[in-house]
């Protein structure tokens, strides 16, 4: 398992952000039963950063928490063995993992909705982690039975890590 952290704004947390992006990681592969070693990068950037990336990427004029962008293309939530039909374009040549995409935090907005919802800046930061781990391993909220699913799933990931909303 790897994964790469790259931080574009002068804003500090309190946490080690690659320590706990590992251990989401980590237990969202777990968890989503992935059979391969994998790959995440991972952008900490302010609201202006995202809200270039949100615009240019979805046409989305505003900030928000949290982007995903998954590399490969499920038919089925965690069915992972898509990947083996795309490998060129899934793994990493030169290590072999399997690169599931990029996340992209604010965190402005991982400070502004940790205090908004009272609880820790580091519980704001793995729920988001764990909500675009979920959508990299090709799960979606579009509809409500989805979210309902990824919610289930985020607790589960956060709660076995014992990052609790008292954290």
């Amino acid at each position: 398992m790897t994964s790469y952290v790259e931080i574009e704004t002068e804003i500090h947390f309190e946490f080690d952000v690659k320590e706990i992006l590992d251990a989401v990681m980590k237990q969202a592969l777990l968890q989503e039963f992935c059979p391969y070693e994998a790959q995440v990068n991972l952008l900490v950037t302010d609201n202006e950063g995202i809200h270039e990336l949100n615009k240019e990427y979805r046409q989305v004029d505003a900030p928000t928490d949290v982007l995903s962008f998954p590399m490969i293309p499920f038919e089925k939530e965690a069915d992972f063995s898509i990947a083996e039909k795309e490998e060129a374009d899934c793994f990493d040549p030169e290590n072999g993992e399997l690169l599931l995409g990029d996340i992209i935090i604010s965190a402005q907005k991982v400070k502004e909705q940790a205090l908004k919802y009272g609880h820790s800046e580091k519980r704001e930061f793995a729920f988001l982690l764990a909500h675009s781990m979920l959508h990299l391993c090709g799960y979606d909220h579009m509809e409500e039975q989805q979210a309902k699913i990824m919610e289930q799933k985020q607790e589960q990931i956060l709660t076995r890590l014992g990052i609790t909303r008292e954290d």
